[in-house]
């Protein structure tokens, strides 16, 4: 998924992943060219998620790994988590995590700001 335009609030939608009942680890592909960011923020869709670690892929090879270990309930969200350093190009954002119901998935969004 492409980035998209910035939204009310200047965050940006990144990407997003379905997440089914297991324990899962997906890759969100950043694919704004230009798009330079100073903080993530996670938005829960459908159902709980359980988040174990979360790694941020920079353009310059450099990763921050976030140690989340937290559940965001369905239509919740994360707290602003900030990049270090000045604003950067964001290659991909991995996630570690699981849904906490059984038998359906919930959708993992990620906007930048």
């Amino acid at each position: 998924m492409q980035a998209g335009p910035r939204a009310r609030g200047g965050w940006e939608l990144l990407g997003e992943k379905v997440v089914t009942d297991r324990l899962d680890r997906d890759v969100v592909v950043v694919t704004a060219a230009e798009g330079r960011f100073r903080a993530i923020r996670i938005e829960v869709r459908d159902r709980p998620v359980q988040f174990h670690k979360v790694i941020v892929n920079f353009g310059d090879g450099t990763s921050r790994e976030i140690e989340l270990r937290r559940v965001i309930r369905a239509g919740g969200q994360s707290r602003k988590i900030d990049l270090p350093g000045a604003a950067r190009v964001i290659r991909t954002i991995e996630f570690v995590y699981d849904a906490q119901s059984l038998g359906g998935s919930a959708r993992v969004l990620v906007f930048g700001t």
